[in-house]
């Protein structure tokens, strides 16, 4: 059996409110291993113009960097959106809600941090080997994360659907 969210509904013990509310503390467990990391290579990429040698950054590797500094706040407001939304909805008694719009921002902002890291390979790999090999590590890299954040879960979810049936 499903819940609203579409997940399968497991052998706990628990209300629909107590299990919305485990389910919103433990995404906002894994949204502070993701803030953390974000912040620190958007800072980080919020220094590079004030490097030195910036300037020397071609047009397709100055294009790059402001697609990765872009790509990095977009995820910064998506992976920080959750918690703006529980203040907006503090004791509303919308914890399904919050639960569900939480969902989509953290989807959201772990596919624009994918991209993000992707840009950010594709620009050091750039400016170090060349734009061949700079483009070759980025695709990589978003092939990578496609298979490990994407086909990973839907290769263990059509399993596990694959062993109830049996």
């Amino acid at each position: 059996m499903s819940d609203i969210l579409g997940a399968r509904q497991d052998d706990r013990d628990e209300s629909r409110d107590e299990r919305m509310d485990r389910n919103f503390v433990e995404l906002l467990q894994e949204l502070r291993v993701l803030q953390t990391g974000t912040q620190i290579l958007a800072g980080f990429l919020m220094t590079l113009p004030f490097q030195a040698r910036f300037t020397e950054l071609g047009g397709e590797h100055r294009f790059l960097f402001l697609v990765a500094i872009v790509l990095a706040f977009l995820t910064t407001v998506l992976l920080v959106g959750p918690v703006s939304v529980h203040r907006a909805l503090f004791r509303q008694h919308r914890k399904e809600d919050l639960v569900a719009v939480s969902h989509v921002l953290a989807r959201l902002g772990l596919l624009t941090l994918g991209l993000t890291m992707a840009s950010v390979i594709t620009l050091i790999f750039g400016v170090v080997l060349g734009s061949v090999e700079g483009y070759v590590a980025g695709g990589i890299a978003v092939m990578l994360f496609a298979a490990v954040w994407w086909g990973l879960p839907q290769w263990m979810r059509r399993d596990r659907d694959a062993a109830a049936t049996l």
